[in-house]
């Protein structure tokens, strides 16, 4: 039998293994057996897998359970937003945070089934669930609706939508604006409809009929893009350079929609801090602060928001904090030195 060649540099594994799980090399043969990983991406990743790694990864952070800070169950700084304090469900959603119940409820396996998805325990399946809760709630999954996506990706909501008779305008942003980000290099960015094929869902020809693809830059709006019944983005609008570019997208997508339509959006929300927070270009981490401080804009200005709820679940998953590489149950993770899940808001044009 040939002999496996080593692929990383023998200073570069034994390096790692000091770096990552802080001893020497216990003999050559581990030495050896971390030269065959594929890449130095390969062999990071290996050794962030390692119960001597996470060990220490805790020590480091503190402990990973979560404990819901004070700020949550406070009232909104501003009478104007409605809200309530108690378990969100996707049976009568409003604007509310993802927790564990929700993905006991009988919706939830329906409609990932619907979806095409497993019924995992990940915040990801859930912003989808919401937003096809959302639509459902509102009676917009039917003939004659016209639906615009933001920030569309791969996702099936576009083909599940087709399914039910929508005409969708499904959007990415175009190449140059997300060039060297990543997204068009992992297969979460759509050029076209191929990314949005789900044979299992529609047919392939009546998604070609129903469901158009036009490149959208989130930040600058089309004027010529009006008149829809609704708009949704899945997390998307975290990544469009601060979080007041967030806030202002949230606002000019209502401009998209005739007077009653829905914006249903779902981004990053800040569980355990309503000051410190991740602002980058790539990524913004919203607090309680920030969205108060939107939806008021939108009161003002004739709007009608979805009640605010921002209950975190009180299950044991709730509990759970996934840390890097993030694995299942993906409910609450860590981003830097914050702790972040998925908030879902409603608004209605006015």
């Amino acid at each position: 039998m040939e002999e496996k060649r080593a692929i990383v540099e023998r200073d570069a594994a034994l390096w790692a293994i000091r770096l990552f799980v802080g001893r020497e090399p216990r003999d050559q043969a581990e030495l050896e057996f971390h030269r065959g990983h594929a890449d130095l991406e390969s062999l990071r990743r290996a050794f962030a897998l390692t119960g001597e790694f996470r060990s220490f990864f805790d020590n480091l952070v503190g402990p990973m359970d979560y404990r819901m800070p004070l700020f949550l169950m406070a009232p909104p700084s501003s009478s104007r937003i409605d809200w309530r304090f108690s378990p969100p469900t996707l049976a009568a959603p409003v604007s509310q945070l993802c927790t564990e119940a929700q993905m006991h409820e009988p919706a939830f396996a329906e409609i990932c089934a619907q979806l095409g998805l497993p019924a995992s325990m990940h915040r990801k399946t859930w912003e989808f669930v919401w937003v096809v809760a959302v639509m459902r709630a509102a009676g917009l999954m039917r003939p004659g609706i016209k639906a615009l996506g933001f920030g569309v990706g791969g996702e099936p909501i576009p083909a599940l939508l087709a399914a039910h008779g929508v005409d969708v305008l499904a959007t990415d942003a175009p190449l140059e604006v997300v060039a060297g980000a990543g997204w068009d290099t992992t297969g979460q960015h759509a050029t076209g409809l191929d990314p949005l094929r789900r044979p299992h869902i529609v047919d392939d020809s009546a998604l070609a009929e129903r469901v158009a693809f036009r490149p959208v830059d989130m930040n600058t709006i089309p004027e010529d893009l009006r008149g829809f019944d609704m708009c949704w983005s899945s997390c998307a609008f975290e990544h469009l350079g601060s979080i007041e570019h967030g806030l202002r997208f949230v606002e000019a997508s209502l401009e998209t929609l005739r007077p009653g339509g829905l914006a249903i959006h779902t981004t990053e929300f800040n569980l355990g801090s309503n000051e410190a927070t991740i602002e980058l270009r790539d990524l913004s981490i919203f607090r309680k602060r920030d969205i108060e401080r939107l939806l008021d804009r939108l009161l003002v200005a004739g709007h009608r928001v979805w009640p605010l709820n921002l209950y975190p679940g009180t299950g044991p998953i709730d509990a759970h904090i996934d840390l890097p590489p993030y694995s299942t149950p993906h409910l609450k993770l860590r981003v830097g030195s914050e702790v972040t899940t998925s908030i879902g808001i409603v608004v209605e044009k006015g």
